[in-house]
């Protein structure tokens, strides 16, 4: 049985000018045993995949993972709710779905340009075994995508109906545990997709596919009474344009968190942290999501 709860906030702070290889942090904690969902279901941080897998043996299907997130987006966004199930398969192969429940703003005006939830299902293969050949230098590395259908893009006014799209993202991934740092082992994760979705979809689409990067870092260090911490933040590129919103620019999503592991035995994760998803993202507009908190359960039979 495995458990995680994963909560998290975020800040960003004009970081644009070096998003494109930006190195953040991994919530992760450094067992399987501490494996856990991300907000669209993978295994990984919050809003980034790992080039981990959800564990299962080598010759067959492992218990799947059940999850639940919040993200409160402000009061104009509203909030999100995603309900996850994923199962490993072959210990390199993971697979699952996702559906997201909007939770409507309350800003008259802008509010009601987000309405609706989708759906999302993702898959990942392992292309390379983490130290591969004995060579301790070597990360993991995977492949995988996310497709979302269903997703209600912003019309960009009210007298425009909202329309559904589909979006995806495909992409590569590596991540290293860096051991040798002894008492702070510290986990790296960098990875590239081609996307078409505005902020993995809660925005709804970008007008066009566009590469991407994300990253991911983290320290882990002994709590007391046996529990372990890991400090971690992350941060994820984002397609600055959104379908039927000219002249709006998204930023890059930052989040910063700390993981508390109470036990290995218990298999509970317990996640604080800030992100930020946007602020002002065009002249007289300001979604207001800077600051905003998330929550979610991870459950794993």
């Amino acid at each position: 049985m495995r458990v995680s709860l994963i909560y998290n906030r975020g800040i960003m702070r004009g970081v644009a000018n070096f998003a494109a290889l930006v190195i953040v942090v991994a919530i992760l904690a450094l067992s399987a045993s501490a494996q856990s969902l991300n907000w669209e279901g993978q295994t990984g941080v919050f809003v980034t995949p790992l080039a981990y897998t959800a564990g299962s043996p080598k010759d067959g299907i492992g218990k799947p993972i059940v999850a639940y997130h919040y993200l409160d987006t402000g009061n104009v966004i509203g909030g999100f709710h995603m309900a996850s199930a994923t199962v490993g398969v072959a210990s390199r192969i993971e697979f699952g779905y996702t559906h997201a429940f909007h939770r409507s703003g309350n800003t008259p005006g802008l509010s009601p340009l987000w309405r609706g939830g989708f759906n999302i299902v993702h898959g990942k293969a392992n292309l390379v075994p983490e130290d591969t050949g004995g060579q301790k230098w070597l990360p993991a590395i995977s492949a995988g995508f996310v497709a979302r259908s269903q997703n209600p893009n912003v019309s960009g006014t009210l007298a425009v109906p909202v329309q559904d799209y589909n979006s995806a993202d495909f992409y590569l991934v590596a991540t290293k545990t860096i051991a040798q740092i002894k008492p702070l082992p510290v986990l790296l994760s960098f990875g590239y997709k081609v996307t078409n979705a505005s902020v993995l979809g809660l925005v709804g689409n970008a007008p066009a596919y566009k590469g991407r990067a994300f990253g991911a870092a983290a320290v882990v260090v002994k709590g007391p009474a046996g529990s372990t911490l890991i400090f971690a933040s992350e941060a994820a590129q984002q397609v600055p344009q959104v379908r039927n919103l000219p002249g709006v620019i998204v930023p890059t999503t930052l989040v910063y968190a700390v993981r508390i592991v109470p036990t290995e035995a218990a298999k509970l994760n317990i996640d604080f942290g800030v992100a930020q998803v946007a602020g002002k993202i065009a002249p007289g507009v300001d979604v207001k999501s800077r600051n905003q908190f998330g929550m979610g359960i991870s459950y794993g039979f």
